[in-house]
């Protein structure tokens, strides 16, 4: 091979390795039909600080009278409201439902889904106060969430609270927010990192948003798990606007399962392995185990050359725990095999948001709390009124009959 050639090999490797980056890990309903279908014309159009909302009328003649408010999740950048509307009509029509019965649905969405869920809460509080204020009649607000926005919507109001400003809001839900953090595999955050440029996964990983919600973080700069300062801050926050919510009732669904049984992940076994020569070979990212210095990734690139160990202490082993999942090695793989590579994907989806932490009724520290039975734990325990476990584990967010046919039943009847 003469020297023009083996350049080229290196910077096309080289190009494949930067571009592996570009993929983000999503936390709200996506449809998952091709992107760049539209959804139906709003009958509102609202400009807020730090982001917007489109309001659907349930009966176009009366306009705004009994709002639902529905907070997008995380991602990285500006909220995509068509996908997001798509994806709460496409394996259950969760907008169609509500306006049947009589409500109007109010989406939310931010100027970027990575912000600080303090100023995201901003825009909550202002979504909140114009619909109060366009409404017709008195009925009461139902304000909540998926993933990250049962969170922004749970400050939000517990802020007005503290300012003694009227919600007027009479139910919050959250559908599988992580109330006690979310987990993403510190094997595959450090993968972000190791990438030898900047890129939307790593943006993503080190937003304030990430920072925030996860239970535990990667400092690319340290090459240190903890947890971040970020998210003490955002706790100290919480805590200064009296954790909840008090005058709303608190309800939440979750997709994970109750009964204390995850996903089939088993600790410290190959979850993806980069087995090609041209992208990442010898990368592997391994579930997580307990113990001390317990490897999760053999990180290696060819440009630059280099290698890395990942390793945790003191982690419970979280993948295979009960909870709603998130595909991170499904969507790695796919990305890395854009570009070439060989992927064995043995373990594509694993525990994201656990169910202790989606119904606040224990931390993910220890297994047994993890593991928990939630379904037999006495209702005191927890920090919501009532919730609803998924009969089956399911996808982060997911939109089914049983968790959707539940939250109806719940909503405000006037």
């Amino acid at each position: 091979m003469c020297a023009e050639e083996r350049h080229r090999v290196r910077t096309a490797g080289r190009e494949r390795e930067q571009a592996i980056g570009a993929f983000t890990l999503a936390g709200s309903p996506q449809a998952t039909a091709a992107g760049g279908a539209s959804g139906p014309t709003a009958d509102e159009e609202w400009e807020l600080p730090g982001g917007f909302a489109r309001v659907y009328h349930a009966d176009s003649r009366r306009g705004l009278v009994r709002p639902v408010l529905l907070a997008d999740g995380f991602n990285h950048g500006r909220s995509d409201l068509d996908a997001l509307y798509l994806g709460l009509e496409e394996s259950f029509p969760l907008i169609g439902s509500l306006k049947e019965r009589g409500h109007d649905v109010v989406l939310l969405g931010y100027d970027d889904r990575g912000a600080s869920i303090l100023d995201n809460a901003r825009t909550a509080t202002a979504a909140i106060l114009r619909a109060i204020a366009t409404r017709g009649g008195d009925a009461p607000l139902t304000v909540g969430g998926f993933s990250m926005g049962g969170i922004v919507t749970r400050y939000a109001p517990a802020k007005m609270e503290q300012e003694r400003i009227d919600h007027q809001t009479a139910l919050h839900f959250s559908y599988d927010s992580p109330h006690r953090g979310a987990v993403i595999p510190i094997g595959l955050q450090a993968f972000a990192h190791f990438i030898p440029v900047a890129n939307n996964f790593a943006k993503q990983m080190n937003s304030s948003a990430a920072r925030q919600m996860l239970w535990r973080h990667y400092d690319s700069e340290r090459g240190t798990v903890g947890v971040d300062p970020e998210r003490e801050k955002f706790l100290e926050a919480l805590g200064a606007v009296g954790v909840w919510p008090q005058r709303p009732r608190r309800i939440a669904v979750v997709n994970g399962r109750g009964d204390g049984q995850g996903p089939r992940v088993p600790p410290g076994q190959t979850a993806l392995a980069s087995t090609g020569d041209r992208v990442c070979p010898g990368t592997v990212l391994l579930t997580q185990a307990e113990g001390h210095e317990a490897v999760v990734a053999e990180l290696k690139r060819l440009f630059p050359k280099a290698g890395k160990t990942i390793t945790t202490s003191g982690f419970p082993p979280l993948d295979g725990a009960p909870g709603g999942t998130l595909g991170s090695c499904r969507i790695l793989a796919s990305t890395l095999e854009k570009f070439g590579a060989t992927v064995d994907p043995r373990h594509p989806d694993v525990c994201f948001v656990p169910t202790v932490s989606a119904v606040a009724i224990r931390d993910p520290d220890r297994p047994d709390d993890l593991y928990a039975d939630v379904d037999s734990l006495p209702p005191e325990d927890g920090e919501v009124d009532e919730f609803l476990c998924s009969s089956e584990t399911t996808g982060h967010t997911a939109i089914t009959e049983e968790l959707c046919t539940w939250l109806l039943d719940r909503l405000p009847r006037r």
